[in-house]
């Protein structure tokens, strides 16, 4: 399945201030991933989607959902950043979250590089 790494460039870190943290570990850098900068689809693009309407409820969470929905708990963020809401602290019981589909549109959408 798609990971939210597939198209994130690896830099290598070699900040100073990770400096005494190289020395203790015998190691010059550490390669890390770049953030990545994640597209948010335009009208035009949700208007290819379906979306489910889920309604939030005391014991919810991003992965239970992505579980449920797409069959693989690691699919959180695409639920999260559908709906603008980072963390599961951003909703409360009662809102509606739109849970879009199908997965093999909605994920090259997203990762596809934006505005």
């Amino acid at each position: 399945m798609t990971s939210r790494y597939d198209n994130s460039k690896v830099v290598k870190n070699q900040d100073p201030m990770y400096k005494s943290l190289f020395k203790k570990r015998g190691i010059r850098f550490i390669n890390q991933y770049k953030t990545a900068k994640l597209h948010f689809p335009t009208g035009k693009e949700q208007a290819q989607l379906k979306t489910v309407i889920h309604i939030w409820k005391t014991g919810d969470k991003y992965y239970k959902l992505a579980s449920t929905y797409y069959g693989d708990p690691s699919l959180w963020w695409v639920i999260a950043w559908f709906n603008r809401r980072p963390t599961e602290a951003n909703i409360y019981p009662g809102q509606s979250l739109l849970i879009p589909q199908p997965l093999d549109v909605i994920v090259p959408l997203l990762m596809q590089s934006g505005s």
